[in-house]
């Protein structure tokens, strides 16, 4: 039989000469691209293979073509889209880096499937389709260089049709977790439920792509605090759950973060491609992952000339018991390792924002004073339901993190780690909501760095009205001024600095982009518009200049 490709190519990693390329396929088989092959490795009867393609030119664009066992298998027969090409960094031109969260699964075509996303105008159109599709009509020069997904890549808590449809064929209607993914083998299904689109497909095999996970990955307020990791771990459903969704990142979304080098010296990827079956090796670790965030790194950086972005991860590597933390101390000594050095502009990617709105900001901060008991037990628990019901678990509600962070790149900023970047920018999403936010530090602190918040969520699963109109109303400087009031009164010190908005709040489907010029930056908002969500494209909101 004649293997084939389930999911993929992804075209994941990019440098000046080399080049990372992902599958899965239905069989196990040689995998090659541009001469280079590969052994697929097995997990639990899938089969997957990462090559690394080297000897390519820098600023060059090379097309490619997949072979499965000397069979050509992509480009597909028949197709209308370009060529899949392997564009290699080139210091000359300006580097574009597109990003964007949240993106539901659902069809591009009626009929949808899920009721709430037939609410309101304009909530089908799926703004990263409508890049795609925008690709299809420039010219090369003009496509991105790279697409960072912040988080929520795909929504195992809320299925399309198809998941749940092959959900329901293994276990019949209900039983826990109903309508959800409970284990591995439904991941895979829902991934390729989410990367299978022509048009979405055909960019993730011609733009480098960098990821990581969020809470809706796994699971609605993934690690949110240790009271919600018990309540969750005491349900017969959760092992399974947990372990499969980090074992699916694993497989699709952490293996193609990595640089040709990593690849190459990670001990866990060298024993699974030994094993027969690699599937016990990547459950240990999973479940490993999951009860011991020392030791294991998610976080990763790359660099785009003299641009560094340092992925951090704000989810699963949360230390809860005890002083909260985002990330743990090691961690967090090698971000600061990383963020250490002259670059032109450094990026600082979490899934959950750096700094929210101010008024929310002051409510998690208040929160937290909550939380560990600033009035009593009874208050403690009142927190704790607030802290789960409300969402409020983002680096404002970590506190002693939020700081170090901030010192953190006061001191980049100042030139304490290297020459002072033009910029420093936060990338978020999670929120559903885009907004710029400047910061500004107290004149002691000496920053020259210009720093800014840049978030955009949604791509595709907006807010319904009411709670827009709620966001709007926390963007007021009246809201900022009484949540503040309020953090003071529960012994929240005052933060070492001030931002305000200077862009948003804007609740659309919609994707940004940076555009990376020597030491100059700028960013670009856009919404998807249509009036039939099958032929998507996207309005400009805003464009501004971030650093020179």
């Amino acid at each position: 039989m004649v293997p084939n490709l389930v999911i993929g190519p992804n075209l994941r990693y990019v440098g000046d000469t080399c080049a990372t390329i992902w599958v899965e396929t239905d069989g196990a088989c040689d995998v090659e691209v541009l001469g280079r092959r590969e052994r697929t490795f097995c997990v639990e009867g899938h089969h997957y293979a990462i090559v690394t393609v080297e000897g390519l030119e820098p600023g060059t664009t090379t097309a490619y073509e997949v072979t499965l066992d000397g069979e050509s298998v992509w480009p597909e027969a028949g197709t209308d889209l370009p060529p899949s090409t392997i564009r290699t960094l080139d210091p000359g031109r300006v580097t574009r880096l597109v990003f964007g969260s949240c993106r539901v699964s659902l069809p591009q075509t009626p009929p949808y499937t899920s009721r709430r996303h037939l609410i309101g105008s304009g909530r089908n159109l799926d703004a990263l389709y409508a890049y795609g599709r925008r690709m299809l009509r420039q010219r090369e020069a003009e496509w991105p260089d790279a697409l960072l997904l912040l988080g929520d890549q795909v929504y195992a808590d809320e299925v399309s049709t198809d998941t749940a449809e092959f959900i329901k064929g293994r276990r019949g209607p209900g039983g826990p977790p109903a309508d959800e993914v409970a284990d591995f083998e439904e991941y895979t299904h829902l991934y390729r439920d989410a990367w299978s689109e022509p048009v979405l497909r055909w960019m993730m095999s011609t733009i480098q792509t960098a990821m990581i996970f969020d809470d809706h990955d796994v699971h609605d307020d993934w690690n949110t605090s240790l009271a919600w990791v018990r309540k969750m771990r005491s349900k017969d459903w959760w092992d399974e759950r947990i372990v499969g969704g980090l074992m699916s990142y694993w497989l699709y979304q952490h293996l193609g973060n990595l640089s040709p080098p990593e690849l190459a010296t990670n001990d866990l990827l060298a024993a699974i491609k030994a094993a027969d079956d690699g599937g016990p090796l990547l459950r240990a670790y999973a479940f490993k992952a999951d009860r011991e965030a020392a030791g294991l790194r998610w976080s990763y950086d790359r660099d785009f000339g003299r641009t560094r972005l340092i992925v951090i991860d704000s989810r699963c590597g949360r230390v809860l018991d005890g002083e909260r933390a985002m990330v743990d101390d090691d961690e967090f000594d090698w971000i600061t390792e990383r963020a250490s050095g002259d670059v032109d502009h450094l990026l600082l990617a979490s899934s959950v924002p750096y700094l929210l709105m101010p008024a929310l900001h002051h409510v998690e901060a208040w929160n937290e004073a909550v939380c560990d008991g600033r009035y009593g037990k009874i208050g403690a628990r009142i927190g704790e339901l607030l802290r789960q019901g409300a969402d409020l678990e983002h680096w404002a509600a970590f506190g002693a993190s939020f700081e170090r962070l901030t010192a953190l790149i006061a001191a980049v900023g100042s030139g304490q780690r290297g020459g002072p970047p033009a910029s420093i920018v936060a990338l978020s999403g999670d929120v559903h909501h885009a907004y710029l936010a400047e910061v500004a530090f107290p004149d002691a602190a000496g920053v020259r760095s210009r720093v800014f918040q840049a978030v955009c969520s949604p791509v595709r699963n907006p807010l319904v009205p009411l709670v827009r109109r709620l966001y709007r109303a926390a963007a007021s400087s009246r809201a900022a001024r009484l949540t503040e009031r309020l953090a003071r009164a529960a012994g929240v010190p005052r933060q070492p600095i001030d931002w305000q908005l200077t862009r948003g709040p804007s609740f659309d489907n919609q994707i940004a982009s940076l555009d990376i010029d020597g030491r100059d930056l700028t960013l670009r908002l856009e919404r998807a518009v249509a009036d039939d969500p099958e032929h998507p494209d996207l309005e400009l909101l805003f464009s501004e200049a971030l650093g020179g």
